[in-house]
């Protein structure tokens, strides 16, 4: 059983930076790929970033995010992170991290949220113009 809670509700203007926190107490010894998806009002859940738990550190992004947004975990803390630089007003949006059980190193695999086992409650984060 995996258990994700995130914290990081921001009200920030263009342009500014804001860190995202997910606080995981998951299985040790068990392998994942965690990541942070994100879903503004009335539209789909999207993937933002993703990277494995464990092993790799190579990490996998969105177009819409790459070179903004850094994926990064610290397992001494159990904690997921997520720098946003250069934030966007098109940013807005609740922002989840989610589990899924092993490692995956293909895009497709990982920017399914349907293919997902975990997700934390989720944490808004508005950007004003």
């Amino acid at each position: 059983q995996v258990q994700l809670v995130e914290s990081g509700v921001g009200l920030v203007q263009a342009g500014e930076s804001l860190r995202l926190s997910c606080a995981v107490s998951a299985r040790t010894g068990s392998t994942y790929t965690i990541a942070w998806f994100r879903q503004a009002p009335g539209k789909e859940r999207e993937f933002v970033a993703a990277i494995s738990w464990s092993g790799s550190n190579k990490a996998y992004y969105a177009d819409s995010v790459k070179g903004r947004f850094t994926i990064s975990r610290d397992n001494a803390k159990n904690t997921l992170y997520l720098q946003m630089n250069s934030l966007k007003p098109e940013d807005t949006a609740v922002y989840y991290c989610a589990v899924k059980n092993g490692y995956y190193s293909d895009y497709d695999s990982l920017s399914k949220w349907a293919l997902y086992d975990y997700w934390g409650q989720g944490t808004q984060v508005t950007v004003s113009s």
